[in-house]
């Protein structure tokens, strides 16, 4: 019960955006996105498998080694922000204007990544809950994916596994 209450205090999508959003993630510079994520996600009972290749940084987390297997598949990085003169504030600054949260990968895609941390939060914490479940974000989508590309060809064990997989901004099957 004491697991249950400590996660759902945790539990805050907003604040896990904006301390994504606030990572100056320029692709395909992760800035500390996935180390946050892998933090989150630890006391859950999520491990991280972090390689280099392609001079791109991937890690992915996994709970659990049997099936089914449930995938999130997401991005940290984000485009460059253009001329600083064309924001009302600093693109890294998470602001809340008009109930809108504005700055650079609050809608592609750092919102869907809390999120969907935040659901798996929620639901391992509900008593009894178990999961056998792959969390990935790459730092590459928004360029030419390398980082992506060899990550799907160093999971083709996983990827044959997949019972689910829910795909929040890439493909791992493209190439």
């Amino acid at each position: 019960v004491m697991r249950s209450v400590s996660l759902r205090l945790r539990a805050d999508p907003l604040g896990l955006t904006r301390a994504l959003v606030a990572r100056r993630s320029l692709t395909p510079d992760d800035a500390g996105c996935q180390e946050l994520i892998a933090a989150r996600l630890a006391p859950l009972g999520f491990r991280a498998d972090t390689r280099v290749t392609n001079g791109v940084t991937n890690t992915w987390l996994r709970r659990g080694a049997d099936r089914p297997l449930l995938c999130f598949a997401g991005h940290t990085d984000v485009v460059p922000t253009g001329p600083r003169e064309d924001w009302h504030t600093d693109p890294f600054e998470p602001v809340i204007r008009d109930g809108i949260l504005y700055g650079r990968g609050a809608a592609d895609m750092k919102s869907g990544l809390a999120a969907g941390i935040v659901a798996l939060e929620r639901f391992l914490a509900l008593e009894g809950r178990t999961g056998n479940i792959l969390f990935v974000a790459v730092p590459d989508e928004e360029n030419r994916s390398r980082g992506r590309i060899s990550l799907r060809n160093a999971l083709p064990e996983i990827a044959r596994r997949l019972d689910l997989d829910i795909i929040g901004g890439i493909n791992l099957d493209a190439s």
